[in-house]
């Protein structure tokens, strides 16, 4: 989970300032030494470490602070806030030219994933209702032009190639087809190295001064942590970059990278690439990743994510069929499917508030078992799905057989409906207003 391990230890190190109550200018300064060790264990720059604390610790020690009647809670939202501004303070979009079609060129090392940002890029603002045109630029790496195409057909956006044709040419030729046939985004993948060189920088330039593009965007491993953060001013000390597209973030527990790069760059993070699917690419929300960061949860990613992905008029249907108390098992099989579009459980639950992940990892939950019960239900005919008390022990058995599963798995299966069911009634009543219910024995 991204930022795991500087959550806890922020956490551990702010419940010993709740535990005091009243704080003093001393109790406050060894909180900010320990968020300081905190943050260099997490990778992040020294001098970016040291600026943050003393910046927390001369706003902290302030008169209203000292004096409010919840000093701790004062201190931890001045963290939130000096943590957001640390990252950039708000979202940074792509730049908008006055005439289309804006152009994005993608550099970074070999290996840092260019390729497949470059469409999960284009898909992203494909589902925006724009018209992306992926662009082969990279001659050099075998097979380079060929992965861009498989991923561009998977994210339903054209290629533009010329196999090994001098790639400023290339690019110069993709602007000309992207005017001609109405693309609106141009996005550039431009060949990487192994390390930094005369030749890549070079070639850069040259496509950087053929085409002028609105966006050049560096993609970096966020778990190389300060090697990241050393690519990054390296490229843009040479290029002048517009932004940065952090790679493996929901697996970097550490964070350095995340919190070093504006401040050691100048640059924002305007992306982040949060898993291999090529749904997986957020905007990145400083002030939404501080507030992962302190435990306070991101509903509002939670929310703009579910009305992108969870069908609106069939959530609509059900929400009616469990007002009039019509709830059954193809409805139960409708909201597994809904729910996988989000992802792994785990993942919707960590935007939670409160919900850590050291918590989530004391919790056992297997994404699986909603691909078992679908299996389950789909085993069924569409009558005994409508009316599950048509299930006696020989159709159990029939199921069971249909599914590779035991007739246990069955029954379990119809207990858990018949209580969510009963619980359904509870919540929708016919026009009353009931009290939500705990939502327990789910079968996930």
């Amino acid at each position: 989970m991204a930022f795991e391990g500087l959550a806890e230890k922020l956490s551990n190190s702010f419940k010993k300032l709740k535990n005091k109550g009243k704080l003093s200018e001393k109790d406050v300064k060894d909180a900010m030494r320990e968020v300081r060790l905190a943050l260099l264990e997490a990778d992040v720059n020294y001098k970016v470490a040291k600026d943050f604390t003393s910046s927390v610790t001369e706003r902290a020690i302030g008169e209203k602070v000292m004096e409010s009647l919840t000093p701790a809670q004062m201190v931890i939202k001045i963290v939130n806030e000096e943590l957001a501004g640390l990252m950039g303070g708000s979202e940074e979009r792509l730049k908008s030219p006055s005439s289309p079609p804006a152009i994005i060129m993608m550099c970074g090392l070999q290996g840092a994933g260019k390729t497949t940002h470059a469409a999960k890029l284009a898909k992203m603002l494909k589902t925006q209702g724009n018209r992306p045109l992926l662009v082969a630029g990279d001659i050099y790496r075998p097979a380079a032009i060929k992965q861009l195409q498989v991923v561009g057909e998977q994210a339903g956006v054209s290629v533009f190639e010329k196999g090994t044709q001098d790639p400023v040419q290339t690019v110069k030729e993709a602007v000309k087809h992207a005017k001609d046939y109405g693309n609106n985004y141009v996005i550039i993948d431009t060949a990487g190295r192994l390390q930094i060189d005369e030749d890549l920088m070079a070639e850069l330039h040259r496509i950087k001064d053929a085409v002028n593009p609105t966006d050049i965007l560096l993609v970096v491993d966020s778990m190389t942590g300060q090697e990241a953060v050393n690519v990054a001013k390296a490229f843009d000390d040479l290029l002048n970059i517009s932004g940065v597209i952090l790679t493996k973030l929901d697996g970097d527990t550490r964070g350095g990278a995340a919190l070093s790069v504006k401040a050691v760059t100048g640059k924002p993070i305007k992306f982040a690439g949060t898993g291999e699917k090529l749904d997986d690419l957020e905007v990145f929300h400083p002030d939404r990743m501080a507030n992962r960061i302190l435990g306070m949860g991101d509903v509002l990613s939670l929310i703009e994510e579910a009305e992108l992905k969870l069908d609106e008029k069939a959530a609509a249907k059900t929400a009616e069929r469990l007002m009039q108390n019509k709830f059954d098992l193809n409805d139960m099989l409708e909201q597994f499917q809904q729910i996988k579009k989000m992802g792994p459980i785990k993942g919707i639950l960590s935007k939670l508030p409160g919900m850590s992940d050291k918590q989530l990892d004391d919790v056992d939950i297997d994404d699986r078992v909603m691909d078992r019960t679908a299996a389950i239900i789909l085993s069924m005919t569409p009558a005994e799905r409508e009316k599950p008390e048509l299930l006696n022990a020989s159709r159990k058995k029939r199921v069971a057989a249909g599914c590779g599963m035991k007739v246990e798995d069955i029954n379990r299966l119809l207990t858990q409906f018949k209580q969510t069911q009963k619980l359904m009634k509870q919540f929708g009543g016919k026009g009353k207003k009931k009290r939500m219910p705990r939502l327990n024995n789910m079968p996930f």
